[in-house]
């Protein structure tokens, strides 16, 4: 089959996971790749572009209830608590990745940003076709993201250095699992943020 354009009908930029942790000293939880807060403060120049672009932007938070009831098995791994309600990590970066009233916001209590949420939903209203995704992390959420958004027949864009995993491995590892997926998944910060001005010219 033939590798499909870059951008397909109308994207939208999808904000997995940039939370204050990512800005801390310490990411609570969960192992982080070096180099994760450069990848998300790189994120930030995609959501300038979609913004500029008129491209929705939808920013989703993990989080879960002080209770622990909503964690399910994510613990039954190498995560310890992470994303609880009330921590000074757990809110969305929004300051410092410019989130605005115009953009949308989704809570989610589990990996997918698909997985109980309101984004299907959503994804129909704004009529999407291409998802952009960046942040974090690579080898989970934004996995997870990818791969359910590839089940729903979405075209799927995911930012390699905009996005960051546990580790180096495990997010080249997916990053390459992705490729698998959609031919020309795989883009830079550079590549769509030239594919979202273009946009933005063709619509002028």
């Amino acid at each position: 089959m033939a590798r499909q354009p870059t951008l397909v009908g109308q994207p939208v930029l999808m904000v997995i996971d940039i939370q204050k942790s990512a800005f801390m000293e310490h990411k609570a939880g969960i192992p982080c790749m070096p180099k994760y807060r450069e990848n998300m403060e790189r994120a930030r120049t995609v959501i300038d572009a979609a913004h500029d672009a008129g491209i929705p932007v939808i920013f989703f938070q993990e989080i879960h209830r002080r209770n622990q009831v909503d964690y399910g098995r994510e613990l039954d791994g190498s995560e310890d608590i992470h994303c609880m309600e009330g921590e000074p990590g757990t809110p969305v970066a929004a300051e410092e990745m410019d989130m605005r009233d115009t953009d949308y916001f989704v809570h989610k209590r589990r990996y997918s940003c698909f997985f109980g949420t309101e984004t299907e939903i959503l994804l129909k209203g704004l009529k999407a076709q291409t998802l952009i995704l960046i942040g974090g992390m690579t080898d989970v959420c934004v996995h997870y993201t990818f791969a359910d958004g590839h089940q729903h027949d979405y075209y799927c864009r995911v930012i390699g250095d905009c996005v960051g995993g546990t580790s180096p491995e495990a997010h080249q590892a997916s990053l390459n699992a992705m490729e698998y997926l959609q031919e020309g998944a795989v883009l830079s910060a550079s590549d769509i943020i030239a594919e979202l001005q273009s946009t933005k010219m063709a619509a002028e």
